[in-house]
C-alpha cells in the first residue's frame, strides 16, 4: 500500500466516491413535524430491562496518515470535564513496517491512562508475507503462523511501552480491499481456525467495511473459528438500517462482544458543524445501540474536519452529538428498554449503571415537540440536563424533578439533550 495523506477525502478515490455515496443513501431526510401535547406517546423507560451492555465510544488515531494528536488533543479526546469528549475507545493501525511501531505509542499510552480501552487493526501484512494475485493483495497461505506472530509482537512491543491492547483485529475491512489485503470468507475462517488460538490478546474479527453478513456468517456458524475470536467488529459505511439487526449473532454469539469499529456519518465532505445536519450521528448511534445492539460505537479519525474534533483541536457539533452519549454513558453501563420513537424523528435511547438512569433524547423537528417520560421503579429524582442546538453546544441546560417517576420536557428544536437521573 502506498500511504496517502487521508484515505477518506482524497477527491480521486475509489473510496470517497463510492463511501460518500453509500454513506449519503444512508440517511433519513430530516421532516418539520411538531406534535401536540395530546398526540405525544408517553417515553416509557424499563431499568429491569436490560439490553447490551456499553462498552465505549470513541475514535481512530493514525499517526502515519494524518499526524498524531497533540498532547492537548488527547486531553480532549479522552478527558471528561468541561470541553472534552469524554471517549473510552481508541483504535489505532498496526503498521506493517516495524519500524513505524513507535509512533502508535503516545497517544495510545495516554489514552489508556485516561481509561480507554485501545484495539489495533492491520491493513496489511509486512510485504515478505504477501502476494498478489487477480483480486489483488492477500496474504501467502504459507505465511498465516508466521502474520499471527506479527500481531503477537506488535501487541508485546505496545505492552513493553505502557499500552495494553484490548485487542486486536486480523484485518481492516477484507471485503473492500483496493488499496489493502484482501481475505475471502473461508481464508479468514481458515486463519481464526488454525492460527488466531495463538494470539495473545482478544481477536476481533471480520470488520467487514458495509456490516456484510456473508463475512461474519461463515465465523459464527464454524465452531472452532468462534472459538478463538473473541469480538465481532463491522463497520457502517452505507449499511441500511434495516440490516443492523443480527439475530444469528444472538443466536451463536454467545460470550462474544459486538463492537462497531468504524465509521463516518453521514458523509467526508462536509463540516462537522453542519447543522442540524449533525444530528444524523446522534440519530445514527441510536440505531446502532438500539437496532445493532453494539456494544461500542467509534468513528473513523477522531481529529478532521468532518469528525468529532476539528482541526484547531475544538469539539465539533458531530463530536457533541457523540459526547451526548459518551460523556454520560460510561464503561459498564448497560442499555434499557425505552419507548424509541415516541413520535416522528423524535429518538430516544436509555441507560443505567446501579441506581443511575440516563436517557438521550434526539428531536430532529424544525419546531420543539412536548414529550412525557416515565422511568419504571423511580419514586423521585432530580434530573439535570444537557444540550446541543444550533447556538448551544454540550450546554448544562434546566433541571427537572420527578413525580412518581414521571416528567415532562420540551424537546428544542433540532436538538440532541442527555437527562442524568440518580
Amino acid at each position: 500500500m502506498a500511504p496517502r495523506g487521508d484515505r477518506s477525502e482524497d477527491s480521486g478515490s475509489r473510496l470517497l466516491r463510492r463511501r460518500s455515496l453509500l454513506a449519503a443513501g444512508a440517511a433519513l431526510p430530516v421532516l418539520a413535524v411538531t406534535p401536540s401535547a395530546s398526540a405525544a406517546t408517553r417515553v416509557v423507560v424499563e431499568p429491569s430491562i436490560v439490553q447490551q451492555t456499553i462498552l465505549g465510544f470513541g475514535g481512530m488515531n493514525h499517526p502515519g496518515w494524518i499526524g498524531d494528536l497533540t498532547a492537548g488533543q488527547r486531553e480532549t479526546a479522552f478527558g471528561n470535564g468541561a470541553g472534552q469528549l469524554g471517549f473510552t475507545v481508541l483504535r489505532i493501525p498496526v503498521p506493517e513496517d516495524r519500524a513505524n511501531w513507535s509512533r502508535e505509542v503516545a497517544t495510545a499510552k495516554r489514552a489508556g491512562e485516561l481509561g480507554a480501552k485501545v484495539f489495533a487493526s492491520p491493513w496489511n501484512p509486512p510485504a515478505s508475507m504477501s502476494e498478489t494475485f487477480s483480486g489483488g493483495k492477500r496474504l501467502r497461505y504459507n505465511s498465516y503462523g508466521a502474520y499471527a506472530q506479527h500481531l503477537n509482537d506488535f501487541s508485546t512491543f505496545m505492552r513493553n511501552n505502557g499500552v495494553n491492547l484490548y485487542g486486536i483485529s486480523v484485518q481492516n475491512e477484507p471485503d473492500y480491499a483496493h488499496d489493502w489485503t484482501a481475505w475471502t470468507p473461508g481464508e479468514m475462517v481458515r486463519f481464526l481456525r488454525e492460527n488466531a488460538g495463538s494470539i495473545n490478546t482478544r481477536v476481533i474479527a471480520p470488520e467487514s467495511f458495509q456490516y456484510r453478513k456473508s463475512t461474519s456468517d461463515p465465523i459464527l456458524n464454524d465452531a472452532a473459528a468462534l472459538a478463538n475470536v473473541d469480538i465481532i467488529g463491522a463497520h457502517l459505511y452505507g449499511t441500511r438500517h434495516e440490516d443492523f439487526p443480527y439475530p444469528l449473532f444472538r443466536e451463536k454469539g454467545g460470550g462474544k462482544e459486538l463492537w462497531m469499529t468504524e465509521v463516518y456519518h453521514p458523509n467526508s465532505s462536509d463540516s462537522a458543524d453542519l447543522w442540524p445536519q449533525a444530528l444524523d450521528v446522534g440519530e445514527h448511534i441510536h440505531r446502532a445501540l438500539v437496532y445493532g445492539r453494539f456494544q461500542t460505537y467509534v468513528w473513523w479519525y477522531i481529529r478532521r474536519s468532518y469528525g468529532p474534533m476539528r482541526e484547531d483541536g475544538q469539539i465539533s457539533k458531530r463530536g457533541a452529538n457523540m459526547a451526548h452519549f459518551s460523556k454520560w454513558v460510561r464503561p459498564g453501563y448497560s442499555r434499557i428498554t425505552a419507548t424509541a420513537n415516541p413520535q416522528s424523528n423524535v429518538y430516544i435511547t436509555a441507560f443505567k449503571s446501579g441506581t443511575k438512569i440516563v436517557i438521550v433524547a434526539i428531536n430532529k423537528n424544525a419546531s420543539a415537540v412536548y414529550q412525557p417520560f416515565t422511568i419504571r421503579g423511580v419514586v423521585s429524582a432530580t434530573i439535570p440536563t444537557w444540550v446541543t442546538t444550533a447556538t448551544r453546544t454540550l450546554a448544562q441546560d434546566r433541571t427537572i424533578t420527578t413525580s412518581n417517576g414521571s416528567f415532562d420536557s420540551q424537546l428544542p428544536a433540532r436538538s440532541i439533550r442527555t437527562f442524568v437521573a440518580g
